[in-house]
């Protein structure tokens, strides 16, 4: 272990380890009914859950003994109450230690080592590259992608008390720190009635206002002052974009009007946040010459924010024209005085514009063929009447020959018609906030060439002329079917006259979206990773062959198992035979949070994927492309891999042991997130197909066997060993940063698993069967990783992690006995059809309350 490693490992030992025992004690001292007997019982009962798990014995055994043995509790409803309490409980430990690891993290990560912009700038300046810098800055920025998707369970009350007692814990203010673990005790966790796509939009706006603002800020100051003439504000380094409010997929409740609503939010709030920096400065230039123009600023600047029904009339230009002749000035006449803070507001208006963060449009691909079928059959002549019945070739033919406006009264159907109104709300927000406010259009389930014409076609009927389209159209491929179709359909695409010539507007420039989760979902852990890294390597190549340049734009979640994990280590693995002009990706729910909750962990971490992008660019060679040899490897793995995953995917019992075993069945009354958590509307029950990949994802979270970050490693280089070919492997491991990185976040995924909460079904009936086949591949992954990683367990490679997680695990393991525990009882009413006294929902409401402490518990996964 390396001497920056030992350091942060004894940093969170004494800063969060022991701090959380200290602090912790706390809550039985809270003036709060009950407080201090639930906290003892509490203690009790997470140490005989640890010694009934050794002693394999079923949640139900564990919590009956204690309730026989510990309590003088008779009656169920007494029972219920104190494992009530118990949730609510763990909710607030677990956010304590949020807090605590927040206030820990600028000892605990090396704010000037490896992967941060420090050590790429003092490279840079090293083999004096700074041409090579500012010629890679003309177009490479990192854009991160705030999205909605319902992972995070704090309300954005509690998150507000997480960053208020993070800064209490930094100035170790005791009184500050009781008072706000007072104001926990009575905030409620739980929203009484689900968020609007405005809420969501609004509660991410925050992050905006009190993170991102300044985060980027500093990395654009600091790259600036050591690289001034680098960084142009043609091509911001970095980027954020915006999807509540514009993502519809799947989501009835995503309307033009909540669009619209959602981007007037964003300008104001960056409005806001320039109005408070000039007020700031208007303290500091109190000069002749400067003083009249800033206070003038600053009047307009509240008018535009604050002055209700007030007809926008300030323009980004205005606002740095202003600024840049007032720091003329101070250079001029006042020897400079304060020119840092002004470029620092310049730098940010460069950064953010009147837009704050670009509102991507996402609708599903079926939604325009329907709208387009409904044209065919209702408007006179636009398509023809015979649509449904053409070839594909001849349906684009059709599309791009649109000429006119339809009247969306045409279509009955309440998703068509507010799909039809988009492009004319695109064209008012970019009116308003300027292009980059909203320029994007993704295409979720993207299978065709068709399915991107559509959307071209969609501007062309609201009678957008082919040179005023001004959206990037974005196809997003997911499944393993549609990533291995992906180059055939951009080839098709590229070989469109109209679509070229689109193109050539656009920067000669094409975005393709690739899905990490439902790609997980249909393919497992292995075989999903790769199939993306070879469609990017084979649309990097065919994007190159028509003249046009690729940037990717990757969907990851929060887990390993959806794209998460070790991020930065991706982008840092890629050879020069993939892409690499931009770093584009969402982050959501806990990501957001645990990564980008405070300035100076979303600081970090957007240095780490800068740090990325910059040193590939820089160092071509530093990570050379895959061999074929490599390449032939990974594909044999994957197939080894992905044939496991099938047996599993495809057992007949899957799907309702996921509805039975785990709490999936209450994602949608957690009211976390506006979105359903299934496509379509198939009444009872559940589809895999249907099925989103967060809710798939989490319920295998709760169940703690996080089967999509695993499954199928382990028999994938068993194999690799039958045949002779695990030195191979081995080699690989050793050389290949992609695939090291692949194995790590799989260790990750596998130690957030904890098979003997589950253990009482290895001897059940029904799914038996199905839970040792679970069982057993997770054994033979973590025989076969140590094996391949040299280590004596899992995430040896990174002990602060390793560590964190285990303190996590062991603070909610009162919530999986309570959680699995209630799944039993309500198994057992159902069979026995008994439930007269209605208590199975007041078991159902005992299973949703954990699961908010188990996912939050969870956040570094991200």
């Amino acid at each position: 272990m390396d001497i920056a490693v030992s350091r942060s490992l004894h940093h969170f030992r004494t800063e969060v380890g022991t701090r959380f025992q200290l602090y912790n004690s706390l809550f039985t001292s809270l003036p709060f009914h009950k407080m201090e007997k639930t906290g003892i019982l509490l203690s009790l009962f997470s140490s005989i859950c640890e010694e009934g798990y050794g002693k394999a014995q079923s949640p139900i055994d564990i919590i009956n003994d204690f309730f026989n043995k510990h309590t003088s509790l008779t009656t169920e409803k007494e029972k219920l109450d104190l494992l009530f309490r118990f949730t609510q409980y763990v909710e607030r430990q677990v956010v304590l230690f949020d807090a605590l690891e927040d206030a820990a993290y600028k000892n605990t990560h090396d704010l000037s080592g490896a992967g941060t912009l420090k050590q790429v700038m003092s490279d840079v300046l090293q083999n004096n590259n700074e041409e090579s810098l500012a010629e890679i800055l003309k177009t490479f920025c990192v854009r991160l992608v705030l999205t909605a998707h319902p992972t995070q369970f704090y309300p954005g009350s509690v998150l507000g008390i997480i960053h208020d007692l993070s800064s209490a814990l930094i100035k170790n203010d005791s009184i500050e720190i009781n008072t706000y673990l007072q104001q926990l005790g009575k905030t409620p966790f739980l929203n009484k009635k689900k968020p609007t796509p405005y809420d969501e939009a609004i509660s991410l706006v925050w992050f905006l206002e009190n993170v991102f603002y300044t985060a980027a800020g500093r990395i654009v100051n600091e790259l600036k002052s050591q690289f001034p003439e680098a960084v142009t504000d043609l091509n911001p380094v970095l980027q954020m974009g915006f999807w509540p409010g514009g993502d519809r997929d799947g989501n009835p409740f995503v309307k033009c009007d909540t669009t619209l609503k959602v981007a007037d939010a964003l300008r104001g709030a960056i409005l806001k946040c320039y109005y408070l920096d000039i007020r700031r400065l208007k303290r500091r230039l109190t000069f002749p010459g400067v003083e009249e123009p800033i206070a003038a600023l600053e009047l307009k600047l509240y008018d535009n924010v604050f002055v209700p029904g007030f007809k926008i009339d300030v323009t980004t230009q205005e606002i740095k024209d202003t600024l840049v002749s007032v720091k003329a000035i101070l250079e001029e006449k006042h020897n400079s005085l304060f020119t840092s803070q002004v470029q620092s507001l310049i730098n940010k208006i460069d950064l953010f514009g009147l837009y704050f963060a670009s509102l991507d449009i996402r609708q599903e691909s079926t939604i325009h063929q329907k709208l387009f079928e409904t044209v065919a059959d209702k408007s006179d002549g636009m398509i023809p009447g015979n649509y449904k019945e053409l070839s594909e070739a001849e349906k684009i033919k059709a599309l791009l020959q649109i000429n006119g406006v339809v009247d969306a009264g045409i279509f009955e159907d309440e998703v068509a018609a507010d799909t039809a109104q988009i492009p004319m709300a695109v064209k008012t927000i970019q009116e308003y906030n300027g292009e980059a406010g909203c320029n994007r259009y993704i295409i979720s389930q993207c299978n065709s060439t068709l399915n991107i014409i559509e959307v071209f076609a969609l501007f062309k009927m609201q009678g957008f002329a082919n040179d005023e389209i001004n959206v990037d159209i974005v196809p997003l491929f997911e499944t393993i079917d549609d990533l291995s179709n992906a180059g055939e359909i951009m080839k098709t695409l590229y070989s469109i006259p109209a679509y070229k010539e689109h193109l050539k507007r656009r920067k000669n420039t094409q975005t393709i979206m690739l899905g990490f989760s439902d790609g997980t979902k249909d393919g497992g852990y292995l075989m999903a990773n790769w199939s993306i890294y070879r469609a990017k390597e084979e649309l990097t190549r065919i994007t190159r062959y028509y003249g046009f340049e690729v940037i990717f734009f990757d969907g990851r979640g929060g887990p390993p198992s959806r794209g998460g994990g070790k991020t930065h280590k991706f982008y840092a693995s890629m050879g020069n035979n993939i892409s690499n002009r931009e770093i584009q990706l969402t982050i959501q729910g806990q990501t957001i949070s645990s990564n980008f909750g405070i300035i100076d962990s979303a600081q970090y971490n957007l240095e780490q994927l800068l740090n990325a992008g910059i040193t590939n660019n820089i160092h071509v060679d530093r990570h050379a492309p895959l061999t074929g040899k490599q390449e032939e490897l990974l594909q044999e793995l994957s197939s080894y891999g992905f044939d496991e995953y099938k047996k599993l995917k495809e057992h007949p019992l899957l799907a309702s042991y996921l509805y039975e075993i785990s709490p999936l069945r209450f994602y949608s009354e957690t009211n976390i997130g506006s979105r359903p958590a299934k496509r379509g509307k198939t009444q009872g029950g559940i589809s895999l197909k249907d099925l989103r990949a967060i809710p798939f994802a989490g319920a295998w979270s709760q169940l703690k066997q996080n089967v999509p970050g695993f499954f199928g490693v382990g028999s994938a280089l068993k194999k690799m060993e039958y045949i002779g070919r695990f030195d191979d492997v081995k080699k690989l491991y050793d050389e290949s940063l992609f695939f090291k990185t692949l194995i790590d976040n799989c260790e990750m995924a596998m130690s957030k698993s904890y098979f003997p909460l589950t253990a009482y079904m290895a001897q059940d009936e029904t799914y038996g069967e199905l839970w040792n086949m679970i069982y057993e591949e997770y054994q033979l992954t973590y025989e076969y990783i140590v094996k391949l990683s040299g280590n004596e367990e899992l995430m040896g490679n990174y002990p602060v992690d390793k560590l964190s997680i285990s303190m996590r695990e062991r603070i909610v393991l009162p919530l999986l006995t309570i959680q699995q525990y209630a799944m039993s009882k309500i198994r057992a009413l159902e069979a026995n059809g008994d439930d007269a006294d209605g208590i199975k929902d007041t078991y159902g409401k005992l299973v949703m309350r954990c699961s908010f402490g188990i996912i939050n518990a969870g956040r570094n996964s991200a």
